[in-house]
């Protein structure tokens, strides 16, 4: 729907802000969210960018009823894999498995598809079953060599899975090949290789701090036994 031009440039800049904070002040987006949704309710636009403030704050109940607003106003089927992971949010894992075997699946891009297979191993994850997790992560996409926005997050989440089943060589194999696809750092895949080679980071300005401070009270107490025993400094 149009809105008058005043009131649509009010909605603009409340969604403007929305998308600026949502990584870095997520509650301070939810916020803005919330005005943009005051000020137009029954625009799709808002209702989207309200549920993925809510869903930034894991208010994961608001998300998936914006999510659904959204998605009836547009009936695009785009907000399918994020509406799952909303019900894995609730403790709902079972209810994201049924929507992962749904025919909106099939209506979903490439990377629609990929980020719905990822939410439905969480899923199996969720409810213990570790190896079907692994089995569901394995994919064309995975054994790909051609780097795709979603290839970092694809081969960690396997990583991940495969350490949790205990199979430790193919998961440093899994966070090295996400390491080498994660240009932009959307993972912590080389912390993890870290901790699994036994690396510990030592914050070596702080060991510098820690030395610095304790030298006056280490001289205090060198003088203090210097008088204890009549001595002076420089004496023989």
């Amino acid at each position: 729907m149009s809105l008058p031009k005043t009131l649509a440039e009010d909605v603009a800049r409340n969604l403007v802000m929305v998308a600026r904070l949502i990584d870095e002040d997520p509650e301070e987006a939810y916020a803005y969210s919330r005005i943009a949704l005051r000020l137009a309710s029954r625009v799709a636009a808002v209702r989207e960018a309200a549920g993925f403030a809510a869903y930034a704050t894991q208010r994961y109940a608001e998300a998936l009823a914006e999510f659904r607003a959204s998605r009836r106003m547009t009936g695009s089927v785009e907000l399918w894999p994020v509406m799952a992971d909303c019900e894995r949010g609730l403790g709902r894992p079972e209810r994201a498995m049924a929507m992962a075997g749904e025919p909106e699946v099939q209506k979903l891009d490439k990377a629609g598809q990929v980020e719905m297979r990822l939410v439905a191993a969480g899923a199996r994850r969720d409810m213990g079953q570790i190896d079907a997790a692994i089995v569901t992560l394995q994919s064309p996409e995975l054994a790909s060599h051609s780097i795709q926005p979603w290839t970092p997050r694809l081969r960690y989440a396997y990583a991940d899975a495969l350490l949790e089943a205990g199979r430790e060589d193919e998961a440093r194999e899994w966070f090295g090949k996400a390491l080498e696809a994660d240009k932009d750092g959307s993972t912590d895949a080389s912390d993890r290789l870290a901790e699994l080679d036994g690396v510990e980071f030592v914050d070596a300005l702080g060991d510098d701090e820690d030395e610095t401070a304790d030298a006056p009270e280490a001289a205090t107490a060198d003088a203090a036994d210097r008088d204890e025993r009549g001595d002076e400094p420089g004496r023989d």
